[in-house]
């Protein structure tokens, strides 16, 4: 098995876990300190395991580049003073 697969399986055990602590902490109850510390160690588990496919070489999914936001307010009309619209040439020249 790869890194990935060993990864991919521990990950489904620890949800079944989680899964299973929740269907125990609603027939005896979630007050109790026992069923809390269950209940902790397994969400640490959880992030343990998530923190690891994170730092596991060749793991991590690729990094989206960040979002250049773009304002919605009008340019400043001198920007465009000595461009040429596309197409249609410059503004004092006629075109071919």
């Amino acid at each position: 098995m790869s890194v990935h697969d060993d990864l991919t399986s521990v990950q489904r055990c620890i949800d079944d876990l989680v899964r299973s602590v929740g269907r125990l902490e609603q027939q005896i109850g979630g007050g109790g300190l026992e069923i809390r510390r269950v209940r902790a160690d397994a969400d640490h588990l959880r992030e343990s395991v998530a923190l690891l496919r994170e730092s596991a070489p060749g793991l991590a999914p690729p990094r989206r580049p960040d979002l250049v936001p773009i304002p919605d307010t009008p340019y400043d009309s001198s920007l465009w003073t000595d461009s040429d619209d596309e197409g249609l040439g410059a503004h004092d020249r006629h075109a071919p």
